[in-house]
């Protein structure tokens, strides 16, 4: 969290006058996202508990695994998750197991890795195929012209457990290019509807709301789309919607989403038939488990629990169950 709200200065740089100058302002967001967690504990302690208490059941075991962005449960191999580092390491995806057991790593062919934030998962352009998508969405400083959002089919884990060194390697996957309508944003919530395809995609922001932009599909691969701005979402935390993370339940019913220390739940209405209408819902906020810099969140496949991870080598695997 330190590093997200004061990035590292290289060493023997010049004065940054733009540091300088919004250090208050970083000051103020550092100071908010801590008394975020005292508000956030205290609004679920309020309302009623969608899902039980955390519980750890696993620790990632494959040490290439440092900086756990982005989470989803595999369609093709029960039991099995996909995730990936934040940056640095290349365009590789990780699939483990529920006891942290590593299932394969695999190089993304054609994609490249600038800021990963997200992973979902839906529908492509071959109906009898999961696709992952994976949301190179970070820009910290706001100077992305635009993102990409890499549509892969989902791999099939054989269980000749390839490793970091020498991975397999993915169908080509496609790049769905995107810009948003009103200017620059940072976002690490990456989500995709299990019936329709569309994505969306969640703005993290300090002192403010966040706002969900979507891409309806079908996406033309290679063409600059420009993303629909079609909700601000409430928080119940003071300060505001720093959301890391996203995932939409297997039902298409229920949207989960997490910040630093807390996961929340939006929950579509039964007779309600547009799911744009979840993000019109009241927010639940409940325990994810103390993560050392939550940044993910995925349902489980069968729609009844919630998994987390966090950054940081080997992390630690929450799971909260629904009441």
């Amino acid at each position: 969290m330190l590093r997200k709200v004061f990035p590292q200065r290289r060493k023997g740089a010049k004065e940054d006058t733009k540091f300088l100058s919004t250090l208050p302002l970083r000051l103020c967001a550092f100071a908010g996202v801590c008394f975020s967690l005292l508000w956030t504990t205290s609004a679920t302690q309020r309302s009623p508990q969608p899902y039980g208490p955390p519980a750890q059941i696993a620790t990632i075991k494959n040490k290439s695994v440092t900086e756990s962005s982005g989470l989803v449960a595999s369609r093709t191999t029960p039991g099995a998750y996909w995730t990936h580092n934040d940056s640095g390491d290349g365009p590789f995806i990780y699939a483990f197991d529920t006891r942290g057991d590593s299932l394969g790593v695999f190089r993304v062919a054609g994609a490249q890795a600038v800021d990963w934030e997200d992973i979902s998962i839906g529908p492509g352009p071959q109906r009898d195929k999961p696709y992952l998508y994976i949301g190179d969405i970070g820009d910290n400083d706001e100077r992305r012209s635009e993102v990409v959002v890499y549509r892969v089919a989902e791999p099939i884990l054989n269980n000749r457990k390839s490793t970091s060194s020498r991975p397999e390697v993915t169908e080509p996957a496609e790049a769905i290019r995107l810009q948003y309508p009103d200017g620059k944003h940072d976002a690490e919530a990456l989500l995709v509807h299990p019936t329709s395809g569309n994505i969306y995609i969640v703005t993290k922001v300090v002192l403010a709301n966040p706002v969900v932009y979507e891409v309806a599909a079908p996406f033309t691969s290679g063409k600059l789309i420009t993303m629909r701005r079609i909700s601000e979402i409430r928080i119940p935390s003071l300060f505001g919607g720093v959301i890391t993370g996203g995932s939409v339940s297997p039902d298409g019913r229920r949207v989960a989403l997490c910040d630093y220390f807390q996961g929340y739940e939006l929950v579509l209405p039964s007779r309600a038939t547009n799911f744009d209408d979840i993000w019109k819902q009241k927010m639940i906020g409940f325990d994810l488990g103390k993560r050392e810099q939550g940044e993910s969140i995925a349902y489980r496949l069968d729609g009844k629990a919630l998994l987390a991870t966090s950054e940081g080598k080997q992390p630690a695997l929450f799971q909260v169950e629904r009441n």
